[in-house]
């Protein structure tokens, strides 16, 4: 097993942060946690058969995630020797990437640069400064 994990937050579109991770890790000799994070908002005011239905969409979302976006990243940096394992959760993308960081004892964040328009992602993206104001450990914001 590998003695540090390097957290790498994956947003379905930006290879960057997953290949400047996986570069280190061979370097370092870690292992790599590729974490997904799907935004999903919770409606109290529906009913129970709205309710069902969305439980629906939310598993629907999840396995789309997982074949669709993560578990071809995964297949490929595994057949290159790098140990990773992979997490795709609901919730607030910030507070998920920490709090997966926590559970699995990682190292450092990887993270990349928000490619949104507007003010206020117009130096980083909203969860990008969140990781690098919040986090504990070393993150590193890859271009």
């Amino acid at each position: 097993m590998a003695a540090e994990i390097f957290l790498v937050a994956y947003d379905g579109l930006d290879r960057n942060p997953v290949d400047y991770a996986a570069t280190r890790a061979k370097a370092n000799g870690a292992a790599l946690c590729l974490v997904h994070v799907l935004q999903w908002s919770p409606y109290a005011f529906l009913t129970p058969e709205e309710l069902e239905e969305r439980k629906m969409r939310r598993r629907q979302e999840l396995e789309r995630a997982k074949t669709a976006l993560v578990d071809p990243v995964v297949a490929e940096l595994q057949a290159a020797g790098l140990p990773i394992e992979s997490e795709i959760r609901f919730g607030s993308p910030t507070a998920v990437i920490l709090e997966v960081a926590a559970e699995k004892g990682a190292c450092q964040i990887f993270v990349g640069r928000s490619s949104k328009s507007g003010i206020e992602n117009k130096i980083f993206g909203s969860v990008t400064l969140g990781l690098a104001q919040a986090a504990t450990i070393p993150t590193v914001i890859v271009p």
